[in-house]
């Protein structure tokens, strides 16, 4: 299904997002140390949050059958 590939991609680039803002807040100079901190680790809540997401969704899609996993075969 087509419109999965682009649902995880648009996933991944949210969570790379989300890891970029809290990089950003942690990096820059600032007068609050307590904001910056607290920025910081909002975005990385999101970022996890977004992770465990995508997992459920890909683990959900799998269960319905919307993807198939392909690879080498567990045995021969």
């Amino acid at each position: 299904m087509c419109s999965m590939k682009y649902l995880v991609v648009l996933a991944f680039i949210a969570i790379v997002a989300s890891l970029a803002s809290a990089l950003f807040f942690m990096m820059r100079n600032g007068q609050g140390d307590k904001s910056k901190g607290s920025r910081m680790a909002k975005a990385l809540a999101v970022r996890v949050g977004l992770s465990i997401a995508l997992f459920l969704c890909i683990l959900l899609a799998w269960q319905l059958g919307y993807i198939q996993p392909t690879g080498l075969p567990a045995s021969r």
